[in-house]
């Protein structure tokens, strides 16, 4: 664990191959499994599906995932790092937060679930514990599994319409 938090966010990434993802932070799949769920069987995805999907997902310190819905269930692992904040707001949009960690006291989880359709993002919690690197490292398995098809990453403008009792956390997660 040592050797892991002496690397900068740069140098993680790049040892786990990660790329930046559309909606910020890091990302590399390691899991697409072979199966896939027929269309029928799946009424809000576009067409047919593997039935998982696991990535790794890199956070780091002055930038965020930005607030975005997919069709499938995400079931979020922590790894390693500082804790991590996803931000959700639920169909009806009532804001729930999770928090990733082994803070268990601190009402941190190793393991949170994000349910299909809800809008959510994520950044590192704060503050930052003393001695946590600048970064959070965690995966993402989604099922059924996941496609940029069923990826909906919405402007501020149109979040700041359905949802202004929220502006300041939009604020915080959105780019546009």
């Amino acid at each position: 664990m040592r050797d892991l938090y002496a690397l900068s966010a740069a140098e993680l990434a790049a040892r786990l191959e990660l790329l930046p993802h559309p909606e910020g932070g890091f990302y590399r799949e390691t899991y697409r499994a072979e199966g896939l769920l027929d269309a029928s069987v799946l009424p809000r995805h576009g067409g047919p599906r593997a039935y998982a999907t696991a990535i790794y997902f890199l956070v780091t310190e002055g930038s965020f995932s930005a607030l975005h819905r997919i069709a499938s269930d995400e079931l979020w692992h922590f790894y390693a790092g500082a804790p991590l904040e996803i931000v959700t707001l639920d169909p009806e949009g009532v804001r729930r937060d999770l928090h990733l960690g082994l803070a268990l006291a601190a009402g941190e989880a190793p393991q949170a679930l994000v349910p299909a359709g809800w809008l959510f993002g994520s950044r590192l919690r704060a503050p930052r514990p003393a001695g946590a690197p600048a970064w959070s490292l965690v995966g993402c398995t989604v099922a059924p599994g996941f496609d940029f098809d069923d990826f909906e990453l919405p402007t501020r403008e149109a979040l700041l319409r359905a949802h202004p009792e929220h502006e300041a956390v939009i604020h915080a997660l959105t780019r546009m």
